[in-house]
């Protein structure tokens, strides 16, 4: 179970009122190869947030991790964190990173404790010798995740949910007001997943910014105040209750999601006559409730899929 109180010390350049955590201004990213992976994207992300990024696979973004992260470079425009370059919000520790499952070589030998640690390194100095309050600091954030128990067995050993738990307590050992998270939710259970999405909130009550990249369409209005949908460009952003409708996410999938629409008649034989209509790129459905009295469209074929 994931509980307790996070405490994080603040970062340089967040205390103005109104600073944007991440600004982009028509941020392009063509790679080396001539892959136009992000075009024109301008958009400014606040603390106290949890923003969905929604978009296919090779949509953008993982570039847009990167270039947050200072892995790639913008080719036109820029991106700020905090008002100030990527490189320099670097240096003062301002950003975290949770990696999907894949990106990690999980037969590295290497402990719990010690993964967790990586967060403090920032904090560190060139020999990377951890002062108590380092240690301290992992071990709160081990104690905030569940796993303090297993600080001393390999990160190999562990269960999908577990090592994902171990990345959350090294980012928050960290303590980076930005937490970037990619794909958060897959190859967790249920019960990880809940207890994920309340560390986050109270992340968000403590002004941090979250930024979580899913293709879980159906769990982002339940915990996202903000989404980005992107396909290579910006296709639409704001508060999830305007931004995440049913045109926008046609828009931005392309035809991509499967999709079917009901009658409210074809549903149940009380008074409702609202029509449903399901869409889904994943295994948990986004589903959205329309006018009385319109009509089914049937199921549309899955295109690109």
């Amino acid at each position: 179970m994931i509980s307790g109180t996070v405490q994080s010390a603040a970062s340089p350049g967040l205390e103005r009122q109104g600073t944007p955590f991440i600004e982009a201004d028509g941020l392009s990213v063509v790679y080396a190869n001539g892959h136009l992976a992000l075009r024109d994207m301008s958009f400014a992300l606040q603390g106290g947030t949890i923003t969905g990024l929604v978009g296919v696979n090779g949509s953008g973004k993982s570039t847009l991790f990167k270039a947050i992260m200072g892995f790639v470079r913008p080719t036109r425009g820029t991106i700020r964190i905090a008002a100030r370059p990527v490189s320099e919000a670097l240096r003062q520790n301002m950003v975290a990173y949770v990696p999907q499952s894949e990106d990690v070589d999980w037969n590295f030998p290497v402990l719990v404790e010690d993964v967790v640690m990586m967060g403090r390194y920032g904090h560190m100095g060139f020999l990377r010798i951890p002062s108590k309050v380092d240690r301290t600091k992992v071990a709160e954030a081990l104690d905030r995740v569940g796993m303090s128990a297993f600080r001393t067995r390999q990160i190999g050993e562990l269960s999908g949910g577990q090592k994902k738990r171990v990345f959350l307590a090294r980012a928050l050992a960290q303590e980076a007001k930005i937490v970037l998270l990619d794909e958060p939710f897959t190859g967790v259970d249920v019960t990880t997943e809940a207890a994920i999405v309340d560390l986050l909130r109270e992340l968000r009550a403590q002004g941090h910014l979250m930024l979580v990249s899913t293709h879980n369409l159906g769990s982002v209005p339940e915990f996202c105040d903000h989404v980005l949908l992107i396909n290579r460009g910006l296709v639409a952003a704001g508060p999830t209750a305007e931004t995440f409708t049913q045109a926008n996410l046609e828009a931005t999938f392309g035809g991509v999601l499967r999709h079917f629409k009901l009658a409210g008649a074809d549903l149940h034989d009380d008074d409702d006559r609202r029509s449903l209509t399901v869409l889904t790129d994943d295994e948990r459905p986004l589903v959205f409730y329309g006018e009385a009295g319109s009509e089914p469209r049937g199921r549309a074929k899955d295109e690109g899929a």
